[in-house]
Formats: C-alpha cells, sequence, structure tokens
C-alpha cells in the first residue's frame, strides 16, 4: 500500500441526459452491462446504475430493465452495483424504492433534499431526437422531489432491505437533513455521503463549495463518516476529484456527470474517464482499492 485508499465511483448512464448528447452514452441494457464492466477494469469499484428504454433512449424506472442490468454486471465482475432511487416524474417514493426492496442491493442512492434540476441549458444538437429535445426545455418546471415524508420512509426501507445508503447531497441544506434524519435515530453510522455539485438548481462544482460542504459535514457528523465529490460538467469533475484525493475523500466520475475527458475531447467511454481519475491517485499518494478492499473500507460485508 503506497497511500491512503481511494474508492472510484463510475456514473455510467444516468437519467438526466439524453443519448443525442454524445454516441458514447450507454442505452441498452447490454451497453449498460459492458460500459460498467470495462469501467471496473479501469479501476472503478462502484459502478452507478440508471437504465433507460432500450429503444429510445429515455430514461427509465423499469424494475424488469434494473433486474437485468444488476444482474448483468454482477455475473462479469465483482464491482459494487449501485442502482438509484431517483426515480421519476410522478412516482411514489415505493415506486422509486423498488429497485432496492425487490433487488436488495448491496448499496444505492438516496437523496437527501428537493431542489430545482435543470438542464434546459444543454446545447440542442441535430442528431437529437424530438423528445430529447422536449425532455431537457421540460426541466425548466422540474423540482426533483425529496421530502421529509419521503426520506423517513425511504430511510425504513433501505433498513428492511438491508441495503446501505450513499447519501447524496447537492446544496449544503441537505446535510442538514441528512443530520436531522441522524436525530431521529434514522442514519447508521458511518454514513457515506456524495457531495454532487455542478447541477443548475443547486451547488456549483467549484473548490470553494466543496470545501464548505466537507467542512459543514465535519461539523455535523464529526469524523463518523466516508465522502466522495462528484462533479458534474467539465473541468469540474476532474478538479472536484484531485481536491477530494488531497483531503481524503473518494471520488466519483462517469458520462452521467461529464462528456468530456480533456477541455478538447469528448470521452468515447466511461473507462477511459476512470482510467484518468486513476492516474490522479498514485501523484496525490492515494491507493485506488476495489472488491473486497472496497467493500470494507465503505462496512459492507464481502461480496457473495
Amino acid at each position: 500500500m503506497t497511500g491512503a485508499p481511494v474508492l472510484c465511483s463510475c456514473a455510467i448512464t444516468g437519467g438526466m441526459s439524453v443519448p443525442g448528447q454524445s454516441p458514447a452514452i450507454p442505452v441498452t441494457p447490454e451497453e449498460i452491462i459492458e460500459s460498467a464492466v470495462a469501467a471496473h477494469e479501469a479501476g472503478a469499484a462502484i459502478v452507478h446504475v440508471h437504465v433507460r428504454e432500450p429503444e429510445t433512449g429515455r430514461p427509465s424506472a423499469d424494475l424488469g430493465l434494473f433486474k437485468e442490468v444488476l444482474a448483468g454486471i454482477g455475473e462479469r465482475c465483482g464491482a459494487i452495483v449501485q442502482p438509484t432511487t431517483g426515480g421519476g416524474v410522478g412516482m411514489t417514493i415505493e415506486d422509486r424504492a423498488r429497485v432496492v426492496t425487490e433487488c436488495r442491493p448491496e448499496m444505492a442512492t438516496f437523496n437527501c433534499g428537493s431542489f430545482n434540476f435543470g438542464i434546459f441549458e444543454v446545447r440542442h444538437r441535430p442528431e437529437m431526437a424530438e423528445w430529447e429535445t422536449e425532455y431537457l426545455e421540460s426541466t425548466r418546471e422540474f423540482i426533483f422531489r425529496n421530502t421529509f415524508a419521503d426520506l423517513y420512509r425511504l430511510s425504513e426501507l433501505f433498513r428492511e432491505a438491508g441495503a446501505k445508503p450513499e447519501y447524496e447531497v447537492y446544496d449544503v441544506g441537505h446535510l442538514y437533513n441528512l443530520r436531522h434524519l441522524l436525530d431521529q435515530g434514522l442514519v447508521d453510522t458511518p454514513a457515506h455521503i456524495q457531495f454532487v455539485l455542478g447541477v443548475l438548481g443547486a451547488n456549483a462544482a467549484t473548490l470553494g463549495q466543496l470545501l464548505h460542504m466537507h467542512q459543514t459535514a465535519v461539523t455535523l457528523f464529526g469524523d463518523d463518516f466516508t465522502w466522495s465529490a462528484a462533479g458534474v460538467g467539465y473541468p469540474g469533475q476532474f478538479h472536484l476529484a484531485a481536491t477530494s484525493l488531497m483531503l481524503g475523500g473518494h471520488i466519483r466520475v462517469g458520462l452521467e456527470d461529464n462528456l468530456r475527458v480533456t477541455g478538447g475531447h469528448r470521452a468515447e467511454s466511461n473507462g477511459e474517464l476512470v482510467e484518468k481519475a486513476m492516474t490522479l491517485a498514485p501523484l496525490l499518494d492515494r491507493e485506488p482499492v476495489v472488491g473486497d478492499d472496497a467493500r470494507r473500507a465503505l462496512g459492507l460485508g464481502s461480496a457473495q
């Protein structure tokens, strides 16, 4: 071991993007599985998973698609497979949590508060289908709902399923929501927190804001948490990754959050983004870990 261990999470395809943004975005279950396996081979300990309608590429919450993708990744590699509970417009919290209650993954994401989630500024490209441009524009009126009632219920469902939450916080108030859940006995510690910065409608992907979020978390939780940073867009994804590595945190990259590997080069795969992140780790005295070493770092059991 040459330095403190670091886990890389790769967000494979996302639910708030459209495939017309980049041909690299995986759409079908087979493409998502292949991309996740390649990301793991490049060094990703965690693969964060959404699913899409295979015919259109629309973001989906279809449980059958989730089951196919989770099983396919699990059969081919030892990554921690982490589905989303973000769901879709109009879904109840029980609908959103079905991937946890029925698939019982090791981990899944848990969003810690409501906020505006705008992607309408994404540039329209000629190759986009009509539904894609309409989808982007519709987010001018989109509020990502995560009420206290939702958070309470989701906490119960995670515990019943035995899944570890990754608490996604998009703004500083979400940390105070999480502290409230802890005070109510709804959080098992150490919690794992993902700072997701750069979404239009939430906090910015800047070094100052990451430092502020991290210090707030230390104030609220002491040293009883692990954490990771995800920057939305370029160069925020890699700037936040480097800062997180220096501060002792973990990192997230992937096509859900960012489509560029450099300012002048669009990423051709999730694996390419993971490979770049992995080159940063040893330069900053961090040792990437995967498999059961990663599970131990998160307080999970060994792979079955």
